[in-house]
C-alpha cells in the first residue's frame, strides 16, 4: 500500500500536534536542553532503526558533497528549532507557543519563493497572511 504525500502531511500534523502537548508534560522540571537531547535521542534511534530496518544504508555512498552540506545544515537548523521550541514551552503556555512555532508554514512560502523560485500564488499569499492573522488572534486571546 502506498500513501501520497498528502497522507504523510496529515500525519506529521497529527504527531506534530501530539508532539507540542506530550513535550508541555515532559519538559515540567527538566531543562529544556536536557529535554531536546532525550527527544533527539529518540529519534536517532528511530530514525536509524527503520533506514537498517528498510536496507536503506546502500544509497549513503551516492550522497553528494552538496547533500551532505544541506542535509547537516538542515539538522542544525532542526536542532536550533528544537531548543527554542522546548525552552519556549517551558516559559509559556502550549496554546500560545504553537501557533507561534506553526508561524514557520508562512515563513517556508516565502522561502520557498525567495531560495528555491517557486511560485507564490494570490492563494497561497492569502493562506499565509491567514497563518500570521490566526497566529495574532490566538496570541490576543
Amino acid at each position: 500500500m502506498t500513501f501520497s504525500w498528502w497522507t504523510f502531511a496529515l500525519f506529521s500534523a497529527g504527531f506534530a500536534a501530539l508532539t507540542a502537548i506530550l513535550a508541555k508534560v515532559g519538559v515540567r522540571g527538566v531543562d529544556s536542553d536536557l529535554a531536546t537531547a532525550i527527544r533527539t535521542v529518540v529519534i536517532l534511534v528511530l530514525a536509524w532503526g527503520i533506514v537498517l530496518a528498510r536496507g536503506a544504508t546502500a544509497g549513503l555512498p551516492q550522497l553528494s558533497g552538496r547533500s551532505w552540506l544541506f542535509l547537516v545544515l538542515s539538522g542544525l537548523a532542526t536542532g536550533a528549532s528544537w531548543l527554542c521550541y522546548f525552552r519556549a514551552l517551558q516559559l509559556g503556555p502550549v496554546s500560545k507557543v504553537a501557533p507561534v512555532d506553526k508561524l514557520s508554514l508562512a515563513l517556508t512560502l516565502v522561502l520557498a519563493v525567495g531560495f528555491l523560485g517557486e511560485t507564490l500564488t494570490w492563494r497561497g499569499a492569502l493562506g499565509a497572511g491567514l497563518i500570521l492573522a490566526g497566529t495574532l488572534v490566538l496570541l490576543k486571546s
